[in-house]
């Protein structure tokens, strides 16, 4: 199933390919997937997938070093709404009308997560004054991944 987008007068609309997309349409997901559309045109909001920044004690990372040296942690947070694709839509659906068993259902992702697309090392000094780095510690860039 798919959507194809179809321009005229300058705005967007959306034909259904099939007769199922078109049934599929009617309980909603179209009228959802024209906000999306509508909303995602060049805007930005804090909720979707970005870094954050915070300043951690190298002790509270778990990482087994002694040190009270603070660090600039960054990692990823934020929705992936914007991000789903008609996989998520169909299992979504699958998992809401109760289509798999549960016992799979409950290990199930059905939407896009925020994620680091590469990594930055941190360095500080340990308890006994030696230099530490521990890599790929710290997120560089976020994306909406699955």
């Amino acid at each position: 199933m798919a959507l194809l987008p179809l321009v005229a007068g300058g705005r967007s609309h959306f034909r259904a390919e099939s007769e199922a997309a078109v049934g599929f349409a009617q309980v909603g997901v179209w009228w959802w997937l024209r906000s999306q559309i509508r909303n995602s045109r060049g805007r930005h909001s804090s909720r979707d997938c970005h870094v954050e920044k915070r300043e951690m004690r190298v002790r509270d990372l778990g990482m087994g070093f002694d040190s009270d040296e603070i660090v600039l942690f960054k990692f990823c947070v934020g929705s992936c709404q914007r991000s789903r694709g008609n996989y998520d839509l169909a299992l979504r659906a699958l998992l809401a009308n109760g289509s798999l068993p549960k016992r799979t259902a409950r290990k199930v992702s059905a939407h896009p997560c925020c994620r680091p697309t590469g990594y930055e090392p941190v360095s500080f000094m340990d308890a006994t004054t030696t230099w530490r780095t521990i890599k790929s510690l710290s997120a560089a860039d976020c994306e909406c991944m699955g």
